[in-house]
C-alpha cells in the first residue's frame, strides 16, 4: 500500500465523519489518488437515484426509506471492504450516520438502526468539524452552514455513545488533511 511502510494483520476500517460540506470527500479522492481502498458517501447515490424516479428530497420526503436505503448501502460497503485483501479502507461516512441524522431531524426509527451501528465497527473515526470558508451547497447538499454545525453535534454524540475515539482532523488544505490522516494510521488494532 502506497504510504504505508507497515503491515498490518488485521483490516484496519478507518471513518471520515462530519457534517455536510467540511471536506471528507475531497480527502477521500485525495486517499483514492494515492492509492487507497475508499467507499464513497452512499445517500448521494440514494438521492440520485429517487430525483430519476421523480422524487426531488427523498429523505425530506420520506426520511425512513431514505435511511433504510443508505443504510441498506453502507452495509454493503462494509461487506464489500471484509472481501477486499486491502490492509486499510476508508469510507465516507458510516452507518452511526444513519441514527445520527435521523435524531437531528427528530424522525422516529427502529431500533436495527442502533444494533447495526453497534454491529459493524471501525477502527479509527475522523472528525471533519464544520468550517464555514469552504462550506457550500449543491444539487444533493442542501444543508446551510448553520444546519451543518447542528448536524455535527449530532454525529459527535452518536460516535461518542458508541464509544469511539473521535480523532479531529484539522482545518488545511486538502494535502495537508490526507497527510494529518495517513500519519494517524497504525496497525494497534
Amino acid at each position: 500500500m502506497k504510504g504505508i511502510n507497515y503491515f498490518c494483520e488485521m483490516q484496519q476500517k478507518n471513518l471520515l465523519i462530519g457534517g455536510p460540506g467540511t471536506g471528507k470527500t475531497s480527502v477521500l479522492n485525495e486517499l483514492m489518488k494515492l492509492a487507497y481502498e475508499c467507499f464513497p458517501e452512499v445517500s448521494r447515490e440514494v438521492i440520485l437515484n429517487a430525483r430519476q424516479k421523480g422524487i426531488d428530497q427523498l429523505f425530506l420526503n420520506k426520511p425512513l426509506l431514505f435511511s433504510e436505503m443508505v443504510l441498506k448501502g453502507r452495509e454493503q460497503q462494509y461487506l464489500e471492504a471484509n472481501k477486499s485483501k486491502s490492509e486499510i479502507v476508508f469510507f465516507d461516512r458510516g452507518i452511526p450516520d444513519i441514527h445520527a441524522y435521523m435524531d437531528y431531524f427528530k424522525t422516529e426509527y427502529p431500533s436495527s438502526f442502533k444494533e447495526k451501528s453497534k454491529h459493524y465497527k471501525y477502527d479509527k473515526i475522523f472528525h471533519f468539524s464544520p468550517w464555514k470558508e469552504i462550506h457550500k451547497k449543491d444539487n444533493e447538499r442542501y444543508e446551510s452552514f448553520e444546519e451543518t454545525v447542528e448536524i455535527d453535534v449530532f454525529l459527535m454524540k452518536a460516535y461518542l455513545d458508541l464509544g469511539y475515539t473521535i480523532i479531529n482532523v484539522p482545518f488545511g488544505s486538502i494535502k495537508d488533511r490526507t497527510n494529518f490522516i495517513i500519519n494517524s494510521l497504525s496497525c494497534d488494532l
